[in-house]
């Protein structure tokens, strides 16, 4: 008798969209669901989604992919979830209702806060317990704003009646049903209440943030038993098992399991990961230190560098611009630009992340002529991923020479600018590296999958899952030193001119 084949079913919320993708045992990508989920702007750079939008449509794109695969829930042997990080929601514990929309990590209107902390000398502990900034980005100050600013919020979640959690724990808890409040160690990572080195919430922290410590979820391994999904749902009770935020499983879906090894995902931000082993290193040049994964209570941790915007410049020159219908045309007519255009645009629509962290900095385009036109501003929409990478992995390289270790050579990529030759080639020829491509480009739903399907049993360790890694394309750098070092300065001097004080 044909032993069954084992199933494991990745759910991955992020910023633009839902998805959802059924493994089969040997990794391969069976049936895939997917939802695009809008964008709410109350206020300028302020960011939201509707909590139980984001539900509705994680359980619908779930079972789009269990049909696709031709299986039922009852198939699975796990499933696993990877989520936008720091982007926060409150809830009803009785009802699991949110109270309010969920505020995305893109949003500052929490800048006066944390300029308020900064000024009273808050900084140096955050840093030093969390390895975080002291920054809008991160969750923290979004829960207390809300505590402050939702209906009776703050009464309500000393009385124990509201919970608060990153959108993982959000979909755990309505996913079992309202019996597992929990999270993983890579989102409690992000949260800036969460110490790093202990590895459990800070009261000291959650003191000087107003967040009540009772309000928040259990901490967990990335792998981990996490509860069993309501059967009505999805028709069966389905073990949840692996958690991560969608950097940390992205970097695990690519491999890079070794201290050393750096990956780069671009979505709608961008974000590069540099794996640093057991050694929880304190950059010297305003990159964020992180969890990469924490398994069977041993910590991974990690350099980050962040970029608020990536390929939501794309959507900017779709949406906002209208030059382009489609985000592939892009490409296209970047192609197109005059040779010669030295045309840059700072993306910073929600301010800028590392190494600057200025949240109050907007976006730019600098060097226009006469004869600039859509080309050239498309062309600089993608150069201006090259130039903000190269600024993370020259802060990165910086960090590595101070902790004596040889700069990174390689760079292996994902997400959805990831599987265009055009961009990746002039992101060698702007960093410098050799941008490597996956066979398989979905890695963060692969990371996630990989975490459920060991946790289980299902799957083999996270070695032999990512001696599966396969290499697609090699981009190598075709432009000099000299040429690539004259366009970076150039861009410095760009982002320069928006800067604050």
């Amino acid at each position: 008798m044909q032993q069954a084949a084992t199933f494991v079913l990745s759910l991955d919320q992020g910023t633009t969209s839902s998805r959802a993708i059924v493994f089969d045992e040997a990794g391969r990508a069976v049936g895939l669901g997917q939802q695009e989920l809008p964008q709410i702007y109350p206020k300028s750079a302020w960011v939201e989604h509707d909590p139980e939008q984001i539900f509705q449509d994680i359980v619908a794109v779930a079972r789009i992919a269990l049909a696709k695969a031709r299986i039922s829930a009852g198939d699975l042997a796990a499933i696993g979830i990877t989520n936008q990080r720091e982007t926060i929601v409150l809830w009803e514990r009785g009802t699991g209702r949110a109270i309010g929309n969920a505020i995305v990590w893109q949003d500052r209107r929490t800048a006066a806060i944390c300029s308020a902390l900064q000024r009273d000398g808050a900084e140096a502990l955050i840093r030093a317990k969390t390895g975080l900034v002291l920054d809008p980005y991160f969750s923290g100050t979004k829960i207390a704003w809300a505590l402050d600013h939702y209906p009776q919020a703050r009464s309500r979640a000393e009385a124990g009646e509201i919970l608060a959690g990153t959108i993982d724990s959000w979909l755990l808890y309505r996913l079992t049903g309202g019996r597992v409040h929990a999270t993983d160690a890579t989102n409690a990572s992000r949260t800036m209440l969460f110490d790093i080195h202990k590895q459990n919430w800070c009261p000291e922290l959650c003191a000087l943030l107003r967040v009540p410590i009772g309000i928040l979820p259990e901490v967990m391994d990335s792998a981990a038993d996490f509860g069993v999904t309501d059967p009505a749902i999805f028709g069966a009770a389905v073990p949840i098992a692996g958690i991560a935020g969608d950097q940390q499983a992205a970097a695990i879906g690519q491999a890079c399991f070794a201290p050393g090894m750096i990956k780069a995902t671009y979505g709608t931000g961008c974000f590069i990961l540099l794996n640093t082993g057991s050694d929880a290193v304190l950059s010297q040049h305003r990159l964020l230190t992180t969890v990469a994964y924490r398994l069977n209570g041993q910590t991974t941790y990690a350099l980050e560098g962040s970029i608020f915007v990536a390929g939501a410049s794309v959507q900017w020159l779709r949406d906002g611009l209208g030059i382009i219908s489609q985000a592939a045309q892009s490409n296209e007519l970047a192609k197109a630009a005059r040779s010669g255009s030295e045309v840059y645009l700072v993306p910073a629509f929600t301010g800028l992340g590392a190494p600057y962290w200025d949240a109050d900095a907007r976006g730019a385009i600098l060097g226009l002529t006469r004869d600039s036109g859509p080309a050239e501003i498309a062309l600089a929409a993608l150069e201006a991923v090259g130039f903000q990478s190269r600024d993370l992995v020259d802060a990165m390289a910086a960090d590595m020479a101070h902790m004596g270790d040889s700069p990174p050579l390689s760079l292996r990529v994902d997400g959805g600018m990831a599987v265009s030759d055009f961009t990746m080639q002039t992101l060698a020829n702007l960093t410098g590296l050799i941008v490597e491509r996956p066979a398989f480009t979905e890695t963060t739903a692969y990371g996630a999958a990989m975490l459920a399907g060991m946790q289980v049993g299902a799957w083999g360790s996270l070695a032999e899952l990512g001696s599966a890694w396969a290499l697609e394309q090699r981009f190598v750098p075709a432009l000099d030193q000299a040429e690539r070092d004259r366009r970076f300065a150039g861009w410095r001097r760009a982002v320069a001119r928006i800067l604050g004080p």
